[in-house]
């Protein structure tokens, strides 16, 4: 079965009211690839059990039939010699199915002809929604019921009024009453939607799919959905655009994560949070699973856990990788998507600068005795007390610029160790440190992003929506508040409002947001998206930083992944 062109978000379509066009060809041959042609077209469009039309017509193939067709068929040479050719019957079929969601047994072999002709024929294909009797069929019935799922066969089981003949009106026909036995055979199942159809598989469990019903209250809303067990804990929390759908596909979709199989065992309960606008639900989501750190989620459950590097504040500043932003007026760049990553960044910057790398805190003058580093000239040495306190701080202003302004320095110099490697054919090397930079420029672009939020008191921005504005309050890069503004309501007014009940929120301090990193970042690829108008406050995007330099890094690295995929 094709999947249908849609999603779980979209509100659920009844199958009593949704129309179908049932269609079925005979060809000269089994691929239009390889030339064969069609020869006949049978189509019958049905909506709640009724029949709406039908469309019948033999073809002109232009081309001798086979005599194992016409055995097969009994469509002969003489038949279709004054029959319409294609280029006049497609058009006609598609005005025909229009509006329709297309039905065929073995749906690749007739869709794929009807696609293969228009492409032929430079007719656009208009994107229908596809089902396919065989693949449903398949997935509905016991191997104990039918001995296959041939259309012949499927015919006897639902004792179709029509029997299939080879001949494309008469097998459409069968097929309709196929399909119709199949909707019976899930509505018992408590299948409904063209939705669940498209998602249907009898690897969900009888059991899974009782509790179906733990469904049924929620609604057609946007929103987080929360499933708790017998004990109200929290199992799993998700978010949606249609509550209600989402959760209903859990109890009829074909779910390729047996943890997700797990989970329904052992819930008891399904918690509906409506909110205003699709953002909201994402945050309110991102906030739940920080609090709660269900045992089926597997993202975001430790937005605490994160890896940083830090420029510190003191006589002799020194890098070093830490697991908390505090308040401290050091400067940080990050997070990192793990100590390995962070440990790269710190190994190019100590590289490239001559900072110490000792750890113990240093007084402002000191005699200890100096360690190799000095000698091979990658370190100033304040340790032994040789070091100008001017120089050196000129030397932290350097690694300061690099990892909270303009990186350029860093870049220039890591990019001639890669080139020097490079000519030594010493490729892995160069890679070594080209993931060094990589890691660094994401960390120091990932916390340039967050700035643009953490330090705004106030923002308020505004997407269209079906029904005239969501609009979103952000604090200090947290979400305050969200709703949606009516069509023709004043919007000054409705905004006051809006603020008026919105979260008061108190800064973070340095990179971190008055909310978690993901929130932040959720919050800013929203900012990003196309038809965001700005109502009250400023926002920008520096130019300066290091995503120009990270844009070829990025680059390479995408078409390196797609070189290693097989095929």
């Amino acid at each position: 079965m094709e999947a249908v062109q849609g999603s779980f978000d979209e509100l659920g379509r009844p199958l009593s009211s949704t129309t179908f066009c049932v269609v079925d060809l005979e060809t000269t041959g089994g691929s239009a690839a390889a030339g064969s042609k069609i020869t006949e077209f049978g189509a019958v469009k049905v909506c709640g059990g009724e029949v709406l039309g039908e469309f019948q017509t033999l073809v002109n193939p232009d081309e001798l039939i086979p005599a194992f067709i016409t055995v097969l068929t009994g469509i002969t040479n003489q038949m279709v010699v004054r029959a319409p050719r294609i280029a006049e019957v497609l058009p006609s079929f598609l005005e025909f199915a229009h509006g329709s969601v297309l039905v065929a047994h073995n749906a690749p072999f007739d869709i794929g002809f009807l696609k293969h002709n228009a492409r032929e024929l430079g007719i656009p294909w208009p994107g229908f929604e596809v089902l396919d009797t065989a693949v449903l069929a398949r997935r509905a019935l016991m191997r104990d019921e039918v001995p296959n799922c041939k259309l012949s066969t499927l015919a006897v089981k639902f004792h179709a009024t029509t029997t299939p003949n080879h001949r494309a009106l008469s097998d459409a026909r069968a097929t309709v009453d196929v399909l119709h036995g199949l909707f019976e055979r899930l509505g018992n199942l408590g299948v409904t939607t063209l939705e669940e159809v498209a998602t249907y598989t009898s690897k969900v469990t009888p059991e899974q799919r009782k509790k179906r019903h733990l469904a049924d209250h929620m609604p057609v809303a946007p929103g987080v959905y929360v499933f708790r067990d017998s004990k109200d804990e929290v199992l799993y929390i998700g978010t949606s655009r249609n509550l209600r759908a989402r959760t209903r596909s859990y109890f009829t979709k074909a779910e390729t994560r047996t943890r997700m199989g797990q989970m329904v065992m052992l819930a008891q309960r399904i918690e509906g949070i409506v909110c205003a606008t699709p953002l909201e639900a994402q945050v309110r989501e991102l906030r739940l699973i920080g609090r709660h750190r269900p045992p089926f989620n597997k993202r975001s459950k430790y937005p605490d856990k994160l890896t940083w590097l830090k420029l510190t504040r003191e006589h002799w500043p020194r890098l070093s990788i830490v697991r908390a932003v505090l308040d401290d007026d050091a400067d940080y760049i990050g997070p990192f998507r793990g100590r390995q990553a962070a440990e790269g960044a710190l190994t190019a910057l100590h590289d490239s600068f001559r900072i110490r790398q000792c750890t113990p805190r240093l007084a402002l003058v000191s005699r200890s005795s100096p360690c190799a580093l000095k000698e091979m000239g990658h370190c100033l040495s304040p340790c032994d007390g040789s070091a100008d306190v001017e120089v050196y701080a000129a030397e932290v202003d350097r690694v300061r610029r690099a990892m909270i302004g303009d990186p350029e320095e860093l870049v220039t110099a890591v990019r001639g160790h890669m080139v020097h490697l490079a000519r030594n054919e010493r490729f892995e090397d160069a890679a070594v440190w080209r993931d060094r930079l990589t890691s660094f420029l994401r960390a120091a672009v990932r916390t340039q992003r967050l700035r643009e939020l953490t330090g705004q008191a106030e923002l308020v921005a505004a997407a269209p929506h079906p029904e005239g504005w969501e609009v979103h309050v952000i604090r200090y890069g947290r979400l305050a508040a969200a709703g949606v503004l009516p069509r023709g309501m004043h919007s000054a007014g409705w905004v006051d409002a809006l603020l008026a009940t919105a979260e008061t929120v108190s800064p973070g301090f340095g990179p971190i947001p008055a909310a978690t990193v993901e929130e932040t970042e959720c919050l800013l690829r929203w900012l990003d998206s196309p038809g965001i108008r700005m109502v009250r406050g400023t926002w920008h995007t520096s130019l300066e930083g290091g995503a120009r330099h990270l844009v070829p890094f990025e680059v390479a690295d995408s078409r390196w992944h797609d070189l290693q995929r097989p095929g």
